[in-house]
Formats: structure tokens, C-alpha cells, sequence
């Protein structure tokens, strides 16, 4: 079959088809923003409901390596979070950030855990002058989502980085979170 028969074979079929004139949707931007400035109010809501700067917990404090873990949960998880069993998916890295900023990037990185379904991240405080690395922990115990966290392991960022556990709705296999 040569191409000029395809032509007319496809002419033929399409014979006496009308062009459909696309008048009556209209895309429209404004949804975009909407889910934007939502999210953005969700973020500031959660930052002024969850992080307080007067809470002082009871936080394990060995050596200067912070941990914490949800009562509700296996004690067993704090040495695998120390071992290094779970790999991060997420990184935020602070450095150079105010409190306030700070506290704004910590509620917007456990939302973007729930909506993506992430179980463990990675929060880099650095060393500075170390108001941040002793307030983030503060801050996270006081979020309901929180489930664990730890003091990172060497590969994670040391003592520069704190490991957080986040709790989702629908839990995926276990195994998908070891890196091991």
C-alpha cells in the first residue's frame, strides 16, 4: 500500500465529519493559587498550633544526642532510628534561619511528609550557634504526626542533623522505609 492510499482511505472515512469548536470551557489558573494560599494558611495554622516556644519537654538527652519517641510506640524504634535503618527521604536544611522561619519550614516539610506519604526525614540544624539544634526538637515533639526521632547517624549528618519519624494515614510496608 502506498502512502497516497492511506490518504484517501483516511479521507473517506472521514467524510462529512464536522470540526468540533471547542466554546464552552474555559481553564481557568485560579484553582492553582487557591490550593497554594490554602496550603500556605494550613502551614502558618499548624506553625502558631504546634510549635510553642514555652513547651519543655521530657526529652532523652544522652551525650548531647536528643531522642524522643511517642509513647504509643515500640521503644525498639529509637535504636534503629540511632542504628540507621531508616533512610531518609526528605532533607531540610536550616541553616542560617530565623526561629520564626525556622518554625514555618518545619510545619510546611510534615505536610509535604503526609501529602507524599514520606516516613522519615532528614532536618539539618547545623552547629552555629546551636539555638536551632536545641529548639527543633522542642518544636517537633509537640506535633501529633511526630512518632520518633533521633539524633542522625553519621551517614544522615551526625550531630549536625536530627532524624524525625512521621506518622501517615494509610502505612506502607515497613520494609519499604529500611535502607537495609
Amino acid at each position: 500500500m502506498s502512502e497516497n492510499d492511506d490518504f484517501s482511505l483516511f479521507h473517506e472515512a472521514i467524510k462529512g465529519v464536522k470540526k468540533i469548536k471547542q466554546d464552552t470551557f474555559f481553564p481557568k489558573n485560579e484553582r492553582r493559587e487557591k490550593i497554594s494560599e490554602i496550603r500556605d494558611l494550613k502551614e502558618q495554622a499548624d506553625t502558631l498550633f504546634y510549635f510553642s516556644d514555652e513547651y519543655e519537654p521530657l526529652l532523652t538527652d544522652d551525650n548531647d544526642k536528643v531522642r524522643y519517641r511517642r509513647e504509643d510506640v515500640d521503644p525498639h524504634i529509637l535504636k534503629r532510628l540511632r542504628r540507621g535503618d531508616f533512610e531518609p527521604e526528605l532533607f531540610l536544611d536550616l541553616h542560617g534561619l530565623t526561629k520564626e522561619k525556622a518554625k514555618k519550614e518545619l510545619a510546611a516539610l510534615i505536610l509535604a511528609c503526609e501529602r507524599e506519604r514520606v516516613y522519615c526525614a532528614s532536618i539539618m540544624t547545623g552547629y552555629g550557634t546551636r539555638a536551632l539544634k536545641y529548639q527543633i526538637p522542642r518544636w517537633l515533639v509537640q506535633h501529633p504526626k511526630v512518632i520518633a526521632l533521633h539524633q542522625a547517624p553519621r551517614e544522615w549528618g551526625g550531630d549536625a542533623a536530627i532524624l524525625v519519624l512521621i506518622e501517615q494515614k494509610e502505612p506502607r510496608d515497613i520494609h519499604e522505609f529500611q535502607g537495609r
